[in-house]
């Protein structure tokens, strides 16, 4: 049994940069606080915590403390009250959701109605919503546009969550097209989504089986699973090697491996040395 693994999988620019910003964050002499998970993985979250930064619910008066933002960004709300409840900050938002709250802030001053193209419940999302004005209409897929408010829009500027599948955002442009006389779209899914996006379409098509590593919290992990399942009947998410069948291996001459951009390389490597013991590479 053959094992191909994905160039793509794992970490991305954003998620590994975030990381070192918080284990370096964490040896300084001040405690060190976080307002939710750094990245959406559990093995990443306990390495977090393990170095000494301690997630919160909220923000409260402080003396000497540090405030990490997570990797998804924050509001700027939230960034106003922690600064002047004393905390000093540490920004680790990826750079490429920094670049998508840049453009919706351009497109908000110069007189859009600003759609995001993403996940309602989303960190990133909530925090790219929190930087505007005005309210921000979200849409998450084709079925679920509100005609009823985008019929009454003239001017529309639209972003998209980094790790949206482009096919959904593009069938949703689609309708807006059909009844927003102007529309600036930006396409702000980040290079590393793309990539695994465009492997992930391969991949299936020329794998027995295809194993996708990735919490089931991950957004990215959840589309690259989406796409390898419409393709391969036989593709599996896990979350670590543990939850590896053998069955699923059954006759099968290759097994394609990829993993979401939160998924540290100790848990790929635990899952290529699994597929190893079941059947030889």
């Amino acid at each position: 049994m053959k094992i191909n693994l994905a160039k793509s999988a794992g970490f991305c620019f954003g998620v590994r940069k975030a990381i070192t910003t918080a284990l370096e964050t964490a040896k300084t002499k001040d405690p060190v606080f976080m307002l939710g998970d750094i990245v959406h993985n559990e093995e990443v979250v306990r390495q977090i915590q393990n170095a000494g930064i301690k997630k919160i619910n909220s923000l409260r008066r402080s003396k000497n403390k540090t405030l990490l933002i997570r990797a998804h960004g924050c509001s700027k709300k939230t960034l106003k009250r922690a600064l002047k409840l004393g905390y000093r900050i540490i920004d680790a938002t990826c750079p490429m959701v920094k670049e998508i709250h840049r453009i919706a802030c351009k497109l908000e001053n110069g007189g859009n109605q600003v759609i995001i193209i993403g996940d309602k419940r989303h960190d990133e999302v909530q925090g790219i919503v929190g930087q505007l004005k005005n309210p921000v209409i979200v849409i998450d897929y084709p079925r679920n546009i509100p005609l009823g408010k985008i019929k009454k829009i003239a001017r529309a500027g639209i972003v998209v969550q980094s790790t949206q599948k482009l096919d959904n955002v593009l069938e949703i442009l689609e309708t807006l097209r059909k009844h927003i006389p102007r529309i600036a779209f930006h396409n702000t899914i980040c290079n590393p989504t793309r990539m695994k996006q465009d492997e992930i379409k391969a991949m299936p098509l020329e794998n027995s089986v295809m194993i996708i590593i990735g919490s089931k919290t991950s957004a990215n992990t959840k589309r690259i699973f989406e796409i390898s399942k419409s393709l391969n009947k036989k593709s599996y998410w896990v979350s670590s090697a543990k939850e590896i069948k053998k069955m699923w291996l059954n006759n099968a001459e290759s097994v394609g491996v990829t993993a979401g951009a939160s998924t540290p390389e100790s848990s790929i490597k635990e899952v290529i040395a699994k597929l190893k013991a079941i059947g030889p590479a």
